[in-house]
This record gives structure tokens, C-alpha cells and sequence, in this order.
């Protein structure tokens, strides 16, 4: 059974009524939402759009036309430019070839000069550019020559003469080089006729024969070459490569100001250069200027002139009619604008009349007091704000303010709040004038200075704390200002020391070397303006404060001084000083000096009493030589079995064992004798030579070998030589007795004595390092290593090291020990110091380097 389907309903279309309908609806609705003045304004503007859109369709056509008509000149004068170039290549190539016909019968020698000079004259009578035709062989000679009537005298050839260097020079070498026609165009001076030169070369055989010119006149050419009808129109001329006019006329530029019509401008013009001449000569058009015509233009300006009153009608309409909305809104504004300036400021504002009521008060005012405006309008005196205690003195102030006697600089009174607190305010009376200029009454402004008032009490109360702990202080404490003889401030310790003028803040200044500027004499007039007023100071006040210390003999006292430099509150640089008494700190540090200039002799001589055995031991084999040396002399003296020579020679041996005992003990004397610390210029080779031959005495007797290295070149450095060798010897006995107690065998038995330039962190320095064979150190000793009368030594007093570092930081070094390790077992022990090289001598050391060499024990 087939189902029968309903036939389908078309799509229902919108009619163009309908969506008219629905706009028509929707823009009356839009317009409704619209507030009065809104509409008024669309009302007026509507219109003005309407005339605007017509002036600028009016434009648009006239613009468009005139850019057709002037594209459609452009193209003519491209059109009759190209024309009028075709012609005048047509011209230039015609006379070039009867030239060329002319060279090649000059090359065949069928003409001579004569000849040559009549078909020439023939060439020139018959085309009127053609002005000169010259013959010029190889050798640059002038065969012949024939130059048109209007050519000038200085531009003529002669027959016979040598070319000219200079304009055809250049052209004649191209043509003799190419082989080729060849145009140029020669400078012309003044009064002279531009020309365009046409260099046609002859060949003899093969080889060049010289060339036939041929002389054009530009303006023969302008004249002659460019058809009519073209120099009707067109103001033609020819130009070079420079943009310069050699012939033809030009239209004079337009004089400056304003054009009739916008697009007004400079006649169509176009160029091209001249073939076969090429971009040396370019010929140019200018359309001469033609009316646009006073019908079009008129009827333009009058259009616009239209355009422009209606649209200002309109607009004048519109504008009267916003002056009368304005005129209807501006008391409101003007009301509003007032009441939102004076709810915003911070100020109270209060208005009296001239009975003292009060007619107006803002809501600052009311904010400060807490009365409300109705609680104070129309109110007279007693005001609710008044305070009881303060009534009497408010109402003589009224009186005063009402009676014209008022404060400029206000007053400062206590006001009441409606919950009966206090404040501060400062109140500040003025007479009220109208628009008339008459005085309807007072206007007062009121200003809370309750906290202003707070913080001045806490400053002040802050000066009088700053002030007591400054007259406490147990330091003169000075402030004055450059150039002057003024005492901004001293304080109760300098006012006990100097007084109270400048003499003592400038004679601290001065022993400690920070004068910044010399006071005039006493006869010169005190200027308040100091010697740097106008500078920038922000360097020196943030600087680092000056130290020093300074003997005052009139005291008797010795004073740490230190100054800075500061801006004073009035904007006046001055300087500060800090005088504190330090002469017992001074006589500690003296005392103190002392002591360790006792220890360390002290401990040089404990240190020879260590090696008192040693020491023994080493005068002992000289005194035993020399007894020897005496008794075989006294023996053979008596037997006669002696000559003078084996005389002499035993003598001189006993002698230089004498020597070799008073060297031993001059260097012992010279070690441990008392001196006077003296840094000095020392050389490092001769310091470590001394230290090595007083310590090898230690260390032949424990039986250990010594090895030394002095690096090459090394400057002398300023150090306490004395000092720094018993360092040395302190550390190299200590290594031989470590060695000993490590009870090493004989090829381990050995101690190194390093000195080498080192860098540590950037600075120079020069580094003696002595590395021993023996047990090391263990780590509960490593941690007292430089503690005082600390020793693993039964014998020791434990003030070796701690005194040798001393000495090394005295001298701005370091010092430090460390174990050496062979694998996991201790082998033996370093200690290091270094010294800077600061201060050191220009001049090297004259020790050089040697390979290691030692002193064995016998």
C-alpha cells in the first residue's frame, strides 16, 4: 500500500515592505532612546554631514577630471617628445654618414685639402647646424679646417696648429682607440656657442690616420632637427648629463604663493636622451601653461563658497542653540562643580556675617568639629565648638576678627567636638568681598595640626636626647663649615679642650692632615658663602670618614681624629670631627711592642740554647784543628825539622780555622743580639744563605740532609731581615727534629727549603716553604699548632710558632702547615709562609738559582 505525502510548502520570503517596515520600526525606536539633547544634536548635524559629503563629491569630480585631462597632456608630450628625438637621430645620423663618406674618401686620399675644405663649406651651407668640419691627422695636426660665419674667432681651427689638450684631447684618443664615430660635447666658456662634436677616424692601411670632426650647434639643432608643430607647443630643450640647458628655451618657473586650484601645479614635461649621442645629451618638453579657464574655476570656488556658508549657517544655528541649553545648565553646574570642591578639601571652611553669625560651613568643617551644618548655620557666639575653659579668650578673638583686627599668620586655637574631645587647629581670617567688591562678611579656614604639633614635641624631645648623650660622650665632637671661622656645634668636651671657637677644630684638622680650605686673616671681612658653594658635594659627604692619629702636646694627650664631610641643614658644606682620647690605648700598644720585641729575642736565644750542643760542636772541630796545627808546629820547631814555606802554609791553615770559628760566632752574636726593628730593602738569597748556615749546624749534628732553592731574578722585599731568619731557623730545627723523632733511616733523612713568586687571590707575593721526612702532625696538635705555650716537646716552652706567625702577620703574611702523604701514610710535613711583594725594590735580587745542593753531616 503506498502512503499518500502532503506536497511541500514553499519558504515564506520577507517582502521588501516588510524590511522597510522593520527598519522604519527600529530606527524610530533607537531614536525615542535617544535623550532631548542627543536628538537636537543629531538634528543639526545630520544636515552638515549632508553638505560636507556634496563639497566633497564636488572635489572628488573635479579632481578626477583635471588628474584625466592632465594624464592625457602627459601622454602628448611623450608622444611628440619621442617624435620629435626620432627626428633628430634621423638628422644626426644622415650628417654622420656623409661624414663617415667624407673620412673615407680623405682615407683613400682622393681628397686633399682643398678639396676638403669646398665639400665642407658645400656640408655647412647646407645644413646650417653643421658649423665646423675639421681634418686632423695622426699627429694631432690641424690638415684642414672650415668653420661656418656665425662660428666665434676663439672657436675656430687653424690649418697647421696642434690640437688643443683639453676638450677634444679626450674624444680623439677614444676615437683613435676605438675605431669608431665618437660624440662629445666640449665645455663651452662664455660667449662662447655650445657644440656637440662628431669624431670620425681615418685609417691608412689598417692604421690609424687621424679623424674628420664634424661640429654641430645645439641650437642649430633645437632649431633645424625639431619639427615645428613640437616647438609650437612645447618649450624644447636640450640638456647634459648634469641636468644643465646647453640649447632650446625653458618656461619660467612659477612664482611662489597660493595656487586657484588645488591640484595646480608645475607644466607636464618628459625627456629622452638623443640617440645615437646617447645619456650625455637628453632632450626635454615643457607644456607651456595653459588656463584651466575662469568659467571652471569659478564655478568651482562658487560651489565650495556655497558649500562652506551653508554648512556654517547650519552650524552657527546649532551653536546658538547649545548656548541656550548651556545657559540652562550652567547654574547647576557652576552649583555643583562649587559644593564637590569644598566637600573635597581637607580645609574647614567657616563664613561669618558682619554680626559674627555664622552663614556657611563645608563639610571638612563639620567632619573636623562632628556638629552637623544645621547644628552651626545662623549660630552666634558661644559656638557649640568653643571649650568651656577657652570661652572668654574665643570671644575677645571673634571681637578682634569681626573689629578688622586679624593675624596674618593665623592663630592656634583648641576646638571642642561634639563628643567633647579636643584637637589643635589653626585658624587663619580673611574679609569675605562680593561680586560687587563690597564685604558681606569673614571667611575663617581651619586646619587640624594636631599631629603636626605631636611631632614637633617628639623632635624635640629628640634634640634634647641627641643633645645629652653628645655632651656624654667621652669624644670632642665638632662641626664647622669650610671657610669659615664659625662653630655650627661643639659639644661639652670640646668646648672643655679649645673653647668654644675654631682654633682647636682646625688645629685637629691640621695634625691630622684634612684641612679642606684655609681660614682668611684676621683682618679679612667673614664671608657666610664657603669657597664650594655652587659645586657638587655628594662625593665628599659620601665618602669614607678620615682617621688618624694625632699628639696633641698642649693637651698632653694622644687623640684618634676622625672627620668627614657633611651637608648642614642650611645647605652649607662643612666638616665634622671626632676627637677621642686614646693615650692609654697608645701607651698599652707601646708596652705591648715591647714585650714582643723582648719575646722574640728571648726566643732566639732559647733557640741557641737548644743548639747549644750543636753550636759546641761546630767551634770545637776548628779549636781542634788549630791545636793540632800549634803542637806539630812547636814539635818540628824544636827538632829544626821545619822549613819557612811548611811554616807559612801551617799557619795559614791555622789561621783559616780561627777564621771558621769567629764566623760561627759572629753569626750566632749577630742572630741573637737585641736590635731595633728596621724593615729594610733586604735580598732574599743573602737571608736564606744566613738561615741555612746557622741552621746546618742543627742539622749535621741530628745527621740530616739539607736542601735549599731560591728562584732567579727575585726584588728585594721590604722585611725585618733579623725576624724573618729567625723564622727560617725556627722552622728548619723544628723539621731536623721531627725527622729525628720519626727515627727515619739516612737516605730519608732530609729537609727542603723552598722560596719561589707565588699569586694568591690576585696579589704578588713571595712564598718560603720547608718540607721535612718526619712523622707530621697529628690532628689534636694541628688544631693548637700557634697556641701559646702549647709545645709537644718535653723541653719546650711552646712559644716557637705561635711567635714566628707573629712575625709573618706583623709583615702582612700568612703562614700555615699541612701533612704530606704518601698514598694513605703520613710522609712527612710542610710548613709555608708568604710575604707580599709590595714595596719591593725595582732592582732583582743578585742571587741566582742553582740546582739543589745540601750540607751532609760528617
Amino acid at each position: 500500500m503506498v502512503g499518500l505525502s502532503s506536497p511541500e510548502q514553499p519558504p515564506r520570503t520577507t517582502s521588501l515592505r516588510e524590511r522597510m517596515a522593520a527598519w522604519r520600526h527600529g530606527w524610530r525606536g533607537w531614536w525615542r532612546r535617544q535623550s532631548p539633547a542627543r536628538q537636537d544634536r543629531l538634528a543639526i548635524l545630520a544636515p552638515l554631514a549632508a553638505v560636507l559629503l556634496f563639497l566633497a563629491a564636488i572635489v572628488t569630480a573635479f579632481w578626477y577630471l583635471q588628474v584625466e585631462e592632465m594624464d592625457r597632456e602627459q601622454e602628448a608630450v611623450k608622444r611628440d617628445v619621442e617624435y620629435a628625438q626620432q627626428r633628430l637621430r634621423l638628422r644626426l645620423l644622415e650628417r654622420q654618414e656623409q661624414l663617415m663618406r667624407l673620412a673615407r674618401d680623405v682615407s683613400n686620399q682622393d681628397v686633399d685639402p682643398q678639396e676638403f675644405t669646398a665639400r665642407a663649406e658645400s656640408l655647412e651651407a647646407q645644413y646650417p647646424e653643421l658649423l665646423a668640419v675639421t681634418w686632423i691627422n695622426a699627429r694631432r695636426r690641424i690638415v684642414a679646417s672650415q668653420s661656418a660665419p656665425s662660428v666665434p674667432t676663439a672657436q675656430q681651427r687653424i690649418p697647421g696648429e696642434i690640437l688643443r689638450v683639453g676638450d677634444t684631447e679626450n674624444s680623439y684618443s677614444l676615437a683613435r682607440e676605438l675605431q669608431q664615430p665618437v660624440y662629445a660635447q666640449p665645455p663651452a666658456e662664455r660667449d662662447q656657442v655650445a657644440l656637440l662634436q662628431l669624431h670620425v677616424p681615418l685609417a691608412d692601411g689598417g692604421r690609424f690616420a687621424g679623424v674628420v670632426l664634424g661640429e654641430y650647434s645645439l641650437d642649430g639643432l633645437v632649431r633645424y632637427g625639431v619639427p615645428p608643430d613640437v616647438l609650437a607647443k612645447y618649450a624644447v630643450t636640450l640638456l647634459d648629463d648634469h641636468d644643465h640647458v646647453l640649447a632650446g628655451n625653458t618656461v619660467p618657473a612659477r612664482k611662489p604663493g597660493p595656487h586657484l586650484l588645488p591640484w595646480d601645479a608645475q607644466p607636464n614635461a618628459y625627456e629622452v636622451p638623443v640617440s645615437p649621442v646617447g645619456n650625455g645629451l637628453v632632450i626635454r618638453a615643457q607644456a607651456y601653461r595653459t588656463s584651466t579657464g575662469i568659467v571652471g574655476s569659478g564655478l568651482f570656488w562658487l560651489v565650495c563658497t556655497l558649500s562652506v556658508l551653508t554648512a556654517w549657517m547650519l552650524i552657527a544655528t546649532w551653536r546658538h542653540t547649545r548656548r541656550r541649553m548651556q545657559a540652562q545648565q550652567a547654574l547647576v553646574s557652576e552649583t555643583n562643580f562649587r559644593r564637590a570642591m569644598e566637600n573635597s578639601m581637607l580645609t574647614g571652611m567657616r563664613a561669618l556675617d558682619m554680626r559674627g553669625r555664622i552663614t556657611y560651613v563645608n563639610a571638612a568643617f563639620c567632619q573636623m568639629t562632628g556638629w552637623s551644618e544645621a547644628d552651626l548655620v545662623g549660630r552666634s557666639a558661644p559656638f557649640p565648638y568653643w571649650p568651656d575653659a577657652d570661652l572668654d579668650a574665643l570671644a575677645a578673638r571673634l571681637d578682634d576678627e569681626i573689629n578688622g583686627r586679624t593675624i596674618p599668620g593665623g592663630f592656634q586655637v583648641r576646638v571642642k567636638r561634639s563628643d567633647g574631645s579636643l584637637f589643635d587647629a589653626r585658624m587663619y581670617t580673611s574679609p569675605l568681598i562680593d561680586a560687587r567688591g563690597q564685604q558681606t562678611g569673614w571667611m575663617t579656614s581651619m586646619t587640624d595640626i594636631t599631629e603636626p604639633n605631636r611631632i614637633r614635641d617628639q623632635l624635640s624631645a629628640s634634640y634634647e636626647r641627641f643633645t645629652t648623650v653628645l655632651e656624654a660622650l667621652d669624644a670632642s665632637v665638632s662641626v664647622a663649615p669650610l671657610g669659615s671661622k664659625e662653630l655650627l656645634f661643639a659639644n661639652k668636651l670640646y668646648r672643655f679642650w679649645f673653647g668654644s671657637n675654631t682654633v682647636g677644630h682646625l688645629q685637629l684638622l691640621a695634625q691630622a692632615g684634612t684641612v679642606a680650605a684655609s681660614h682668611s686673616g684676621d683682618d679679612e671681612p667673614e664671608d657666610d658663602v664657603d669657597m664650594y658653594m655652587g659645586l657638587p658635594a655628594e662625593t665628599l659627604t659620601a665618602g669614607q670618614p678620615g682617621h688618624s692619629e694625632v699628639l696633641m702636646p698642649e693637651l698632653g694627650r694622644w687623640l684618634e681624629v676622625r672627620t668627614r664631610y657633611l651637608t648642614w641643614v642650611d645647605g652649607r658644606l662643612a666638616q665634622l670631627v671626632i676627637a677621642t682620647d686614646i693615650t692609654a690605648r697608645r701607651h698599652a700598644e707601646e708596652q705591648a711592642a715591647s714585650q714582643a720585641e723582648r719575646a722574640q729575642t728571648a726566643s732566639r736565644l732559647i733557640t741557641m740554647g737548644e743548639m747549644a750542643s750543636s753550636v759546641a760542636h761546630e767551634l770545637n772541630q776548628p779549636l781542634t784543628a788549630i791545636n793540632n796545627y800549634c803542637n806539630g808546629m812547636i814539635s818540628r820547631l824544636m827538632g829544626r825539622q821545619i822549613s819557612d814555606d811548611e811554616l807559612l802554609a801551617a799557619l795559614d791553615k791555622t789561621a783559616r780555622q780561627a777564621q771558621r770559628a769567629g764566623q760561627v760566632i759572629q753569626r750566632i752574636r749577630s742572630f741573637v743580639k737585641r736590635s731595633e726593628p728596621n724593615r729594610t730593602l733586604a735580598d732574599v738569597g743573602v737571608l736564606v744563605n744566613e738561615a741555612v748556615e746557622l741552621a746546618g749546624i742543627e742539622l749535621r749534628r741530628r745527621n740530616v740532609r739539607l736542601n735549599h732553592y731560591v728562584a732567579a731574578r727575585l726584588p728585594r722585599i721590604l722585611i725585618d731581615p733579623i725576624l724573618i731568619e729567625q723564622v727560617l731557623v725556627n722552622l728548619l730545627k723544628n723539621a731536623a727534629e721531627s725527622i729525628e723523632a720519626s727515627e727515619r733511616p739516612a737516605a730519608q733523612r732530609s729537609v727542603e727549603l723552598r722560596v719561589v713568586p707565588r699569586d694568591h687571590d690576585g696579589q704578588p707575593v713571595l712564598e718560603f716553604s720547608v718540607l721535612d721526612s718526619g712523622k707530621g702532625i697529628g690532628p689534636d696538635v694541628m688544631e693548637r699548632l700557634y697556641e701559646a705555650f702549647f709545645s709537644t716537646k718535653p723541653e719546650g716552652m711552646g712559644i716557637g710558632l705561635s711567635l714566628c706567625r707573629s712575625i709573618v702577620e706583623s709583615h702582612q703574611g700568612r703562614m700555615q702547615a699541612e701533612n704530606l702523604y704518601n698514598g694513605g701514610e703520613i710522609a712527612g710535613c710542610r710548613f709555608s709562609f708568604w710575604l707580599p711583594l709590595i714595596g719591593a725594590a725595582d732592582s732583582t735580587s743578585d742571587s741566582i738559582a742553582t740546582a739543589p745542593h745540601g750540607k751532609v753531616a760528617a
